[in-house]
């Protein structure tokens, strides 16, 4: 009679024990999911963000743009063909 007290509390004890453990696998599965889809959504906005700031470098660096800096503020002018030397190899 004691040993079959023994075996049932031993197996109603690894029965609650593994019930704790399928509760805690889970949870965890949720708590990394969340994880999961929210640095889903920051690489989305970080690829926006990275498209924004080609389009505005593209943006900047056009030359007509440098041109008109290049003239306006450093007062540079293109060479004319009197001032152009052309050096062959």
């Amino acid at each position: 009679m004691i040993v079959r007290m023994l075996a049932f509390s031993i197996l109603l004890l690894a029965t609650v024990a593994s019930a704790i453990g399928v509760v805690y696998a889970r949870q965890q599965s949720r708590v990394a999911f969340i994880t999961l889809s929210q640095l889903g959504n920051d690489r989305d906005n970080l690829n926006f963000e990275f498209g924004r700031l080609q389009l505005e470098q593209a943006t900047w660096a056009e030359n007509n743009r440098i041109e008109q800096i290049a003239r306006g503020k450093l007062g540079m002018v293109s060479p004319s063909v009197v001032e152009t030397i052309v050096i062959k190899r």
